[in-house]
């Protein structure tokens, strides 16, 4: 039946495509026109066309958790070489944390990072406030910015103002606003009286002082604050299959996250290997942690998969343990990284759309994302899922220049992102413009006509 969105003539079609839609997968055309879904179908004429025969049209892919290191740390990351390794893999709208230099953590340093983004990066995005002692009384309204995807918790693995330990701060802070609260949960005080098992020159030793007990410790604390001030949480990068046990029994409170690396790579395995470049918080556990995360992922616990693309100088993290920093790049590699994942059958494609996608726009309130439908942003990612390759130097994009996958060959490649109908990157060929813009959140303040 003809609407009167179908009948215009499309900017452009996705011809013939295996297109993921709410109702099932389907071979059929996406028509676009302003930036928006108009159609799903047969759409024969266009003013642009690509032919997708062979490919899966999925939801645009959203990474809910980068650091992007601009402003004060450029010589390890900025936003344009952040939006290059974003959208070569995939990744049409991400989040970036406040851990910048200054913190994101006012008015003033939410409205330059949305300035600086603004048409610079390839995908939209979105920013993290933040949360100190000294910001608390204006998180309510800090929260409500337009392009804030929230407020940030450091509960450990931070330093200075963004670093929020005792649960008298924290309850402060859930008590003021009522968007969910992205939480970084290990106990700092069982970190610091730990300190003594770090191993001068092992980084084999990182998940033996950020142990178990240190992150379920902070879950625990965090979900019986949460719900005594009645906010809903979100809880990032968990490490441990005990956490999403105990997560799965406080599900009306509480979201959380699990990232690729934490999901592909071993203890055992990795620090021998990759020393230091294995090193992230909470750390990389062992084949039996790994394997316990994917059994959790399977009952449906964990809500998102993010990168927590956290790069730094290959100079930085040769230095010796624990002097070395924590953190590795990702927003490139996760979604080929899951794609092989897929293709080995440890999820389903539609599990992965989920996480990347769907539960990303229903965990954030996110408007006009994480689905094709029509009068949806015009968000896709394009992907070969037969097709193989392997993660090169040459192909990464991060300032960092150094992947802990480097080498891997992976079964399932992005072949496109598109990006409210606009071709930011097809066949590792990037567009001459970046047209990124902030997403738009339900709870912010974002009224629109």
């Amino acid at each position: 039946m003809e609407t009167a969105l179908t009948s215009l003539t499309p900017d452009l079609v996705l011809a013939g495509g295996n297109t993921h839609t709410p109702s099932g997968a389907a071979i059929a055309d996406v028509a676009v026109r302003g930036g928006k879904i108009i159609g799903i179908g047969h759409f024969p004429t266009a003013n642009k066309r690509i032919d997708c025969k062979g490919l899966d049209i999925l939801p645009g892919v959203i990474d809910s958790q980068v650091h992007f290191r601009e402003p004060g740390l450029e010589h390890k990351e900025d936003l344009e070489t952040g939006r290059i390794a974003a959208v070569l893999g995939g990744i049409t709208a991400v989040i970036e944390m406040p851990n910048t230099t200054p913190n994101t953590d006012s008015a003033n340093r939410v409205a330059d990072k949305l300035s600086r983004a603004h048409h610079r990066m390839y995908c939209d995005h979105a920013f993290y406030v933040g949360a100190t002692d000294a910001n608390v009384s204006e998180l309510a309204d800090l929260e409500r910015i337009p392009g804030t995807a929230g407020i940030k918790v450091f509960m450990g693995a931070s330093t200075g103002d963004l670093l929020v330990a005792e649960d008298r701060s924290l309850a402060r802070i859930l008590a003021s606003g009522s968007r969910r609260v992205a939480i970084h949960a290990e106990d700092e005080e069982r970190l610091q009286s730990r300190l003594h098992t770090r191993v001068e020159g092992d980084p084999s030793s990182h998940p033996v002082w950020r142990d178990d007990k240190s992150a379920m410790l902070a879950t625990k604390r965090i979900v019986k604050l949460a719900r005594r001030a009645a906010r809903p949480i979100h809880i990032l990068h968990i490490s441990t299959p005990a956490e999403f046990e105990y997560i799965a029994q406080h599900r009306d409170i509480a979201t959380c996250e699990v990232t690729p690396q934490h999901l592909t790579l071993t203890g055992e395995d990795a620090y021998p290997k990759l020393r230091t470049l294995a090193q992230m918080n909470p750390p990389i556990r062992s084949r039996a942690h790994r394997d316990g995360l994917w059994h959790w992922l399977n009952q449906g616990v964990p809500d998102v998969i993010g990168s927590d693309h956290a790069p730094h100088q290959l100079a930085e993290k040769e230095c010796a343990y624990p002097r070395s920093p924590s953190g590795m790049p990702g927003v490139q590699t996760l979604l080929p990284l899951m794609l092989d994942h897929v293709a080995n059958g440890r999820l389903s494609i539609e599990r992965l759309i989920e996480m990347t996608s769907t539960s990303v726009q229903r965990v954030f309130g996110l408007v006009g994302k994480g689905r094709i439908a029509l009068g949806y942003d015009a968000d896709f990612t394009v992907v070969d899922r037969n097709g193989r390759f392997s993660i090169t130097e040459e192909w990464l994009a991060s300032r960092c220049g150094w992947s802990p996958f480097t080498g891997m060959e992976l079964r399932g490649r992005v072949m496109g992102t598109i990006v409210r109908g606009h071709v930011a990157m097809w066949e590792n060929e990037l567009s001459n413009t970046a047209e990124g813009e902030a997403l738009r959140f339900a709870s912010a303040l974002d009224v629109q006509e």
